[in-house]
């Protein structure tokens, strides 16, 4: 910036996010939810906040690696989380962005009571109420499968072919697998082609899972865009959402009456130029979008990477705009009543990381949103 008045030159920050504000941006005490905000920065070295509705920090930890996505509370007080862990492979080019592989369940005051590691772990986990954990991994898929993959770019395809796929995985307290499903056991490559703009190393993408009613396990699948309802029992699909109503989405949640909110993010919308993140609330059985949120300006929300959406208990919803760390709060009408961005921004450590996304970043792959009473301790 240049001061007028004397014609000096003062420091501009280089970061344009953090340029523009930070903090608590704007509430509305009348129509917010209240309570208070969780959430792990990517790139912050492993430190989880907590924060009240006027954007002060009430409680923090520090756990020894950096988030490979995720940190919420349980039920008993204390906090589920999900770390980056440094001894999983580098198994192509962008694992190190999303890959997890650490889990640690803290007290409030920083003490690890329980931990599993799975080096292949990546994206999301679910911790259960039966205190067993429920998490997306990867296998290398068979050869003679992995050539039946259709689409994507063959610009970075790995040297000996490899494409891994998913598996999801319930391990209970001792450790144990009580649960498995792979993807290719259960999907046509046909009908899940992977989109023109993605590698073909990782079919089908799986960025999102949540244990639903009935024993259905939703899940995201971010390179072909859609939501499956799995049936624990069979294995079989019981529903779809498909990619002509998202577009590489994340965080399918239930809610109470039975639809599935979910963070659309719309990298590549069909017939869309310029795009745009929504969250909307569908009906798993007709399909039918039964709510929505956009911006007026629909390219003023947009995150291409991560995300998430929570209703609250007024009916509001609790919105994370991942990418550039913007957290806010909608009424049913769609009107903003509180907006917070995280203020705090480094690149991230790993140099393949930096590669796909370089610069500072404050980013989260989620934010959870509580009330006073789920937090005793405080």
């Amino acid at each position: 910036m240049t001061d007028i008045a004397t014609g000096t030159a003062a420091n501009v920050d280089p970061v344009t996010l953090r340029r523009r504000g930070v903090g608590l941006i704007a509430v509305d005490y009348s129509r917010c939810a209240g309570g208070y905000t969780l959430f792990a920065p990517q790139t912050d070295a492993g430190k989880v906040y907590l924060i009240d509705i006027e954007g002060t920090i009430v409680h923090t930890w520090q756990l020894p690696y950096r988030p490979g996505r995720d940190a919420v509370l349980l039920p008993n007080g204390n906090m589920g989380y999900n770390g980056n862990h440094p001894d999983s492979p580098n198994l192509y080019p962008a694992w190190s962005l999303w890959h997890g592989g650490a889990f640690f369940e803290v007290t409030p005051d920083g003490q690890i009571v329980w931990q599993y590691t799975d080096y292949f772990h990546h994206h999301d986990a679910q911790w259960l109420p039966n205190g067993d954990l429920l998490y997306a991994t990867v296998e290398p898929l068979p050869l003679d499968f992995a050539k039946q993959i259709v689409g994507g770019s063959t610009a970075h395809n790995l040297p000996d072919g490899t494409i891994y796929a998913d598996v999801i995985k319930q391990v209970n307290r001792a450790g144990e697998l009580v649960w498995l499903w792979r993807v290719w056991e259960h999907l046509n490559p046909a009908d899940f082609p992977i989109y023109p703009g993605f590698d073909r190393y990782h079919w089908p993408l799986i960025n999102g899972l949540w244990l639903a009613q009935g024993e259905l396990v939703l899940i995201s699948l971010r390179t072909t865009s859609g939501v499956l309802a799995v049936d624990k029992r069979t294995g079989n699909i019981v529903w779809q959402i498909g990619p002509d109503q998202v577009a590489q989405q994340h965080t399918p949640i239930e809610l109470d009456n039975g639809n599935i909110l979910i963070f659309d993010n719309g990298n590549f919308r069909p017939g869309i130029a310029t795009p745009f993140s929504r969250v909307i609330e569908v009906n798993p059985i007709n399909g039918t979008i039964e709510w929505e949120y956009t911006d007026e300006l629909r390219t003023a929300f947009f995150s291409p990477y991560m995300g998430s959406a929570q209703r609250l208990l007024n009916g509001n919803t609790h919105i994370t705009e991942a990418a550039t760390g913007r957290l806010f709060e909608v009424t049913p009408d769609g009107k903003v009543v509180w907006e917070y961005i995280i203020p705090y921004f480094r690149e991230y450590p790993e140099a393949a990381a930096r590669l796909y996304v370089p610069g500072h970043h404050n980013s989260v792959f989620r934010s959870h949103r509580y009330a006073k009473s789920q937090i005793p301790w405080l």
